[in-house]
């Protein structure tokens, strides 16, 4: 399913072949993927550059068409073939490929619209071939910037809960440079903690956002709470074990999958309150923290995107903001007549008292379609009955696949309209619709994959 005002964002490309002058505002650390290009850029003959692609890239994804190399808006494809392959980028026909001499593989460099993620594919001899939906282009608010001050990543802490009886949940504490005990900070907090604080070149790009937002005044100086689902399986004499085994059991996941499926797919505060009650109130106690909603955001990824608009939705005295990418608004947890999953939110939100509470969600065509649900249908569900209500949100729509890419790209601009107008003065704000927002339809959908009838 499309919505309808994509097919003009599919094709916001610019493509200049093998011409592409390097990013002169991403210079502040080079890449591997910014190294590789410039070698395509400056010398494509050479044995350094076969080199360097041999290194960067796996053979299964040099010979599936799979292999691609971003830095900022350049992009360098290669792929082994017998014969001279088509490049489409974003459905749009690329650049013609080059011949690596020697070796079997061609390659081409384009440029790609950066704050989004895109799509390619080939066609060898005639035939569609290899590809991916999920290449992410980061803008420069996502590279590290010269002269802005890095935060300060806490080891990794340990914490056993009372909430889910013996559970231990590692967690990290992110402290930007400008943070002044003096001052209480905003706080943000991420469910799979451990995907998003790494800082190297193939990651999850957050760290180096939040440092250039804060430092450009974009975002309040903020403390972020990187917090992982938690392990039971020291635990195995209470509820919450016998409970987390039993769904095990019966789905075929691991224990430590099952324990975050609990504590994210469900529909009830207690998250909520281990939040609150356990994890923030030990973090409060090493920082100052402001405890206003109003200054307080939470995210997360798939399930963790559910789990950030739950814990929202069951205390938004604690969290106004909301940004989900990817979210399993989807029945893993429910049980009829017994507990709530997430496919019930689209109906909660058209029929329970409206939440304060400001949303961006996002999601992308090709995401997941299971037992349980169809991932896209359900966010397009929720995004109609966040405008039916006329919340304060932002759907992000694209084509890519049940991945961070599109979310990761566009988080800089995320982070931003998350936090507009936010004013250190206040401890709250009516969040209300944006004019634009409420002039335009309803989300509506096309059947695309499926034979005329």
């Amino acid at each position: 399913m499309l919505i309808r005002t994509m097919t003009a964002r599919l094709r916001t490309i610019l493509l200049t072949g093998l011409a592409l002058s390097a990013p002169a505002a991403l210079s502040a650390q080079d890449t591997p993927a910014a190294e590789l290009i410039e070698l395509a850029r400056r010398d494509p003959g050479s044995a350094e550059f076969r080199a360097t692609l041999s290194k960067t890239f796996t053979q299964a994804d040099l010979k599936a068409g799979k292999a691609v190399a971003g830095y900022g808006p350049d992009f360098l494809w290669t792929i082994e073939s017998a014969t001279r392959p088509v490049l489409f980028m974003d459905n749009v026909q690329g650049p013609a490929m080059a011949e690596v001499p020697g070796t079997g593989m061609w390659f081409a460099l384009a440029k790609m619209k950066t704050g989004t993620s895109h799509s390619f594919s080939y066609t060898v001899e005639g035939a569609p071939f290899g590809g991916r939906t999920d290449v992410p282009a980061y803008g420069p608010d996502s590279y590290p910037r010269s002269g802005v001050p890095r935060g300060n990543l806490s080891e990794k802490l340990l914490h056993t809960s009372k909430i889910y009886d013996g559970m231990q949940s590692e967690y990290w504490i992110y402290v930007p440079a400008q943070y002044d005990a003096r001052v209480g900070a905003a706080l943000m907090v991420w469910q799979d903690g451990a995907s998003y604080i790494k800082r190297d070149s193939d990651g999850i790009r957050v760290l180096d956002a939040i440092d250039n937002l804060i430092e450009q005044k974009k975002i309040p100086v903020m403390i972020g709470v990187f917090i992982s689902p938690g392990d039971i399986s020291n635990a195995p004499n209470g509820k919450t074990y016998e409970f987390v085994k039993a769904f095990s059991t019966s789905t075929g996941r691991t224990l430590k999958d099952s324990m975050r499926s609990v504590e994210y797919d469900t529909v009830s505060d207690r998250y909520a309150r281990f939040l609150r009650d356990e994890i923030l109130a030990e973090v409060q106690s090493k920082y100052n923290i402001r405890r206003d909603a109003y200054s307080r955001a939470i995210t997360g990824l798939s399930s963790g995107g559910i789990c950030a608009f739950n814990a929202a939705w069951q205390q938004p005295d604690q969290f106004s903001r909301v940004l989900s990418w990817i979210g399993s608004f989807a029945s893993i947890q429910w049980q009829p007549g017994v507990m709530d999953g997430g496919n019930v939110y689209p109906n909660k939100v058209r029929k329970e008292p409206k939440r304060n509470i400001r949303v961006w969600l996002q999601d992308g065509s090709n995401d997941l379609e299971n037992q349980h649900g169809s991932w896209p249908l359900q966010n397009i569900q929720l995004a109609n009955s966040l405008k039916l209500r006329e919340y304060d949100f932002h759907f992000s729509f694209g084509h890519g696949t049940h991945s961070a890419a599109h979310g990761s790209a566009e988080f800089p601009e995320e982070m931003t309209w998350l936090w507009r107008d936010y004013d250190p003065s206040k401890t709250e704000q009516s969040y209300e619709m944006e004019p634009l927002e409420k002039a335009k339809p309803l989300f509506r959908v096309t059947l695309s994959n499926r034979d005329a009838q």
